[in-house]
């Protein structure tokens, strides 16, 4: 199955990245509309809003770049486990409605037991992902089910559940899941519309393609149906040389402020992902043709972390590699947020659509 190429970008509720400090109020409404309309500008097809356990809510700040942006979708972050899947379901399903069908979920289990715990949940790693499990079942439920039902599971019960409102995208609001653990991956192929995971090397990325494949064909599902996600933090310049000597000055930048930081964060202690870039960046500063694990060694690899470096064309090449792969979809960001998202439209975007074109994935890379 054919998947239509797609590239999403990242804003944030203020200026901030890890080469910048965070400036200005913790909610900055104009710079949320600002960076929104540069990636609808710039051509990305969706935005993810990210959830952290001390940071503005991810569903209401994707309302407010909706207001200010007309085309582009949004893929909002949302932890299960605060809310009850019933309240979850009509908040998606509303801004699916006001946006006009431009939402997507990105269901996040948590790899952080410290983090987890700021927001009360003392649930362990594999109750973490069986309590996604049940939770996501039920939105889709909630999104489909033409009457009231009821519900006993092990992490929720309720009678009469119920949405009057429906998602405007049918069957449901597209679901991306990640996360790398045996108990992810199994219950991945179980519900997970788009699995999700950050930038590894190509043999990495080929293994957890085919576990993915495996295990949505173990839950009788068309292993051709899922569809990748691969995150990325590209580097670009006009020449390689340019590029490599701006990622020197990144990687100088963030060892510089993290010197002078304290509970600057690090690995997340449950998450398999973080271990696998971890794992890929023992193996060298460069792995593969420019796999950049610089940043990733030197953050604890918590999220997503690992560079593409070099010029557009070449890091496009690159994406048409993952691409042959089966991952359709790209999540990049940039150092310099705003600056990048705007110079991956210009550069980026076209260079990756005729890469993958010039291979002949012509269908793909027209969407």
């Amino acid at each position: 199955m054919t998947h239509p190429l797609e590239f999403i970008g990242m804003i944030a509720h203020r200026a901030q990245s890890e080469i910048h400090p965070p400036e200005g109020p913790v909610v900055d409404p104009g710079y949320i509309q600002r960076f929104a309309q540069a990636h609808e500008a710039a051509g990305f097809d969706r935005i993810l809003v990210a959830w952290g356990s001390s940071s503005p809510d991810a569903l209401l700040v994707a309302s407010h770049a909706a207001a200010g942006t007309s085309r582009i979708g949004f893929m909002v972050a949302h932890r299960p486990g605060f809310i009850a899947p019933t309240l979850a379901a009509r908040q998606f399903a509303t801004f699916d409605q006001l946006t006009g069908g431009r939402a997507a979920i990105h269901v996040i289990s948590g790899g952080s037991p410290v983090e987890q715990k700021k927001d009360g949940d003392w649930l362990d790693h594999g109750q973490r992902y069986a309590r996604s499990e049940e939770y996501v079942a039920l939105l889709k439920r909630l999104w489909t089910e033409d009457r009231p039902f009821d519900h006993e599971g092990a992490f929720y019960r309720f009678e009469g559940g119920f949405s009057e409102v429906k998602p405007l995208q049918q069957p449901h609001i597209p679901v991306f899941f990640g996360g790398s653990s045996d108990v992810a991956i199994d219950i991945a192929g179980r519900i997970a519309d788009v699995y999700a995971f950050w930038g590894e090397t190509l043999d990495q990325a080929r293994e957890t393609i085919a576990r993915v494949r495996a295990s949505v064909a173990k839950a009788g599902r068309d292993p051709g149906a899922i569809r990748f996600s691969m995150s990325f933090r590209p580097v670009l310049a006009g020449t390689e040389e340019a590029a490599w000597a701006r990622a020197d000055a990144i990687i100088a930048r963030i060892r510089e402020l993290r010197a002078g930081a304290v509970g600057s964060g690090g690995p997340k202690p449950e998450s398999v992902g973080s271990r696998r870039l971890l794992d890929a960046a023992a193996g060298g500063r460069v792995r593969d043709k420019r796999l950049w694990t610089e940043v990733a060694a030197a953050v604890g690899a918590g999220a997503n972390t690992t560079g593409l470096v070099g010029t557009a064309e070449q890091v496009a090449d690159t994406l048409a590699d993952y691409h042959a792969l089966g991952v359709s979809t790209f999540l990049i960001r940039g150092f310099d947020p705003l600056e990048d998202a705007t110079t991956y439209g210009r550069d980026l975007l076209p260079a990756t659509r005729a890469a993958i074109a010039a291979r002949g994935g012509l269908a793909a890379a027209a969407e």
